[in-house]
């Protein structure tokens, strides 16, 4: 029986899931829509579901002059992705370079996406299935966001091919 054993594995460990829930998050939040395989993308939904909730709440608390609260409500969500400029600390840094995914994800999550979900209260994503892939068999689905149905998706690499003998 399956007591209490809420998530599936994906065949990794535990650090190496959190990379890529938090990975797959962020390109999701940059381009609302990616194409991924079927347990991925249904893992990925509740992380990113949680993400927008977070960025709605901190959006609606700096509306309401809460700052510290909208600001600890900002940091929970940027617990999801990961953050910060390339090279920070080099004696070249630039701080007109652009953002890395993880800071530019928090500022659309806490931004845009706050904005266009403000009066939903949940079910911000959506998950179609496109069939299986030709190399692998893997069932195949594309996850985006409610109302970003004219964006093109992103896919995810496939696996190096094996060299022939």
């Amino acid at each position: 029986m399956r007591h209490l054993v809420a998530h599936r594995k994906l065949g990794r460990t535990s650090s190496h899931r959190k990379a890529l829930l938090r990975n797959l998050c962020a390109s999701l939040v940059e381009h609302e829509r990616i194409i991924t395989t079927l347990p991925k993308a249904k893992e990925l939904r509740p992380f990113a579901e949680h993400v927008i909730t977070l960025g709605r709440r901190a959006r609606k608390a700096r509306q309401d002059g809460r700052n510290e609260t909208a600001l600890h409500l900002t940091r929970q969500a940027a617990a999801y992705f990961f953050s910060g400029n390339s090279n920070w600390d080099s004696k070249q840094h630039n701080p007109q370079a652009g953002r890395t995914g993880g800071v530019a994800a928090v500022q659309k999550v806490t931004g845009e996406l706050a904005e266009r979900f403000a009066e939903r209260s949940g079910g911000y994503t959506r998950i179609l299935k496109l069939g299986r892939r030709k190399g692998d068999g893997a069932e195949i689905a594309l996850i985006e966001f409610v109302g970003s149905e004219d964006k093109k998706p992103v896919e995810e690499k496939p696996a190096a091919k094996e060299s022939k003998k």
